[in-house]
């Protein structure tokens, strides 16, 4: 990393690169063909045109290469499968300010994603899926500040070009069963109002309204308000927090090629128009103050229509989204963090919940079975959580250590869950000079492998990943002055 100013220019940048050996979730306890390797970019640059004007420009590039987990029977046959990402962003700011309490904000913005899916040549089935979109928005607010309460106005939108390529290989019969490009166009646009109040010193309140549109396949649109607040107790400080909100999330703008269709019938499964999500979230809780300890709690519960979800395309590794007819998530979580105890902080954390679905696949890859209305655990239900850790340290060294526990995920089509785990973390630090600096990192340090899930759909077994260990080495560039 690399960076500069002055009084009215400023500059900064970033070079990255990594590799590792155990970058997916696999399919069996020990990591098999799991490497992956990536290369990223950064760079921003600030100019104060005037004292009521700032442009700014913000561009960032990744390419990521990924190597499918196999399991022994297909890593011996010599399958080996990959996945390449690349993501490219770019957006220009213009921030102007007007009087002493508003601010005007214009930013278009630049934005290309693209994940390639390459199965290994020798598979019996050979699927290649390559999906690239382009993106052209902005977005303008305009915030209006007081003392005690602010305004915000504002929209954003983009336009979506996705070009899809889909097609599988029959080697067995050394015939094409399909080979599928597409082309799709879409929008998403929203105008939002948001509105904060300070009216006395124990009330804070929130409230905003925001209307979303969405044109692609189908047209969709929404109206989603929400509130909130919170209040302080005189004299015990205990604060009583709320919130009530909507929020819908567009759909992709198709799930495959239409010629896919077809050919996935083959396999007893087609594919269903996708449709955007709806939530509904509530949330209240307390926190209370304890001589500088702090003690809180949450009851939270989301309502979803049309639950995003993805499944597997049989063997082949492609996953393709599809959304669930309704689900629910549901529990409450407690925390008590510590105030600094010789040169260290404290925190416990837990949390009770559950993930259910009901209804049958309303969109996306499905293979048509009877809607049942009842509910169903969804893949990454897990009733308790708990988490303990602890951070602190020197002005030259720190360290922080954390231990989770988990009662275990449900197993395939439930209602009995998987064992439970416990995993721990560590990290280490120390400023060796004004210029090096060491730090060690361990996760899951006892190596435990444990199932995550079995999916309760189409495929996917994975297993957490297993102990890892890095080291950073970091040198810091000083000036003629810092020297």
């Amino acid at each position: 990393s690399y960076g500069n100013h002055t009084s009215r220019f400023a500059y900064y940048g970033s070079i990255g690169g990594n590799r590792t050996d155990a970058a997916l979730e696999p399919s069996i306890p020990t990591p098999i063909h799991d490497t992956a390797s990536g290369f990223s970019t950064f760079h921003s640059l600030v100019f104060n045109a005037s004292p009521h004007d700032q442009l700014r420009f913000v561009t960032s590039a990744r390419n990521d290469h990924f190597q499918v987990p196999n399991e022994l029977a297909k890593q011996s046959a010599g399958l080996r499968d990959t996945e390449n990402e690349r993501d490219i962003f770019s957006a220009f700011t213009w921030l102007h300010s007007l009087g002493t309490s508003a601010t005007l904000t214009v930013s278009p913005f630049l934005h290309f994603n693209q994940a390639h899916y390459t199965a290994s040549p020798d598979d019996p089935v050979v699927t290649n899926s390559d999906r690239g979109s382009n993106y052209y928005g902005g977005s303008a607010a305009l915030n209006y500040t007081r003392p005690r309460y602010s305004f915000r106005f504002g929209g954003e939108g983009f336009f979506q070009r996705e070009n899809d390529l889909f097609s599988a290989f029959d080697n067995g019969a050394a015939t094409s069963i399909v080979h599928a490009r597409a082309l799709a166009y879409g929008s998403n646009s929203a105008g939002y109002v948001e509105a904060q109040a300070h009216p006395f010193e124990w009330l804070n309140l929130t409230a905003g309204l925001r209307a979303s549109r969405f044109s692609g396949a189908i047209d969709e649109h929404a109206t989603d308000p929400r509130i909130g607040g919170s209040m302080t107790i005189p004299k015990l400080r205990w604060v009583l927090h709320a919130y009530y909100g909507h929020y819908y999330q567009p759909p992709p703008l198709f799930t495959v090629a239409d010629p896919l269709s077809s050919a996935a019938q083959l396999s007893g499964v087609g594919f269903l128009p996708l449709h955007g999500e709806r939530d509904i979230q509530r949330e209240f809780g307390i926190t209370i103050p304890i001589r500088n300890w702090t003690i809180s709690g949450t009851r939270f519960q989301t309502s979803a229509r049309n639950y995003f979800d993805h499944d597997a395309l049989g063997e082949s590794n492609v996953f393709l989204p599809l959304t669930i007819a309704a689900a629910r998530i549901r529990g409450y979580e407690a925390l008590v963090r510590s105030p600094e105890l010789l040169h260290a902080r404290v925190h416990l954390s837990y949390s009770h919940q559950y993930i259910e679905g009901r209804g049958g696949v309303s969109g996306g890859l499905t293979d048509f079975s009877p809607a049942d209305n009842s509910f169903f655990f969804l893949d990454h239900d897990q009733r308790d959580t708990l988490s303990f850790g602890a951070e602190g340290g020197t002005t030259k060294t720190w360290a922080s250590f954390a231990v989770r526990y988990g009662s275990g995920f449900v197993d395939g089509d439930g209602p009995a869950h998987l064992p439970s785990h416990v995993t721990a973390d560590i990290s280490l630090g120390h400023q060796l000079t004004r210029a090096v600096a060491l730090k060690l990192t361990a996760t899951n340090i006892s190596d435990n492998r444990f199932l995550i899930d079995r999916s309760n759909t189409f495929g996917g077994t994975h297993y957490t990943l297993p102990r890892r260990i890095s080291l950073q080495v970091r040198y810091t560039f000083l000036g003629e002055k810092q020297k």
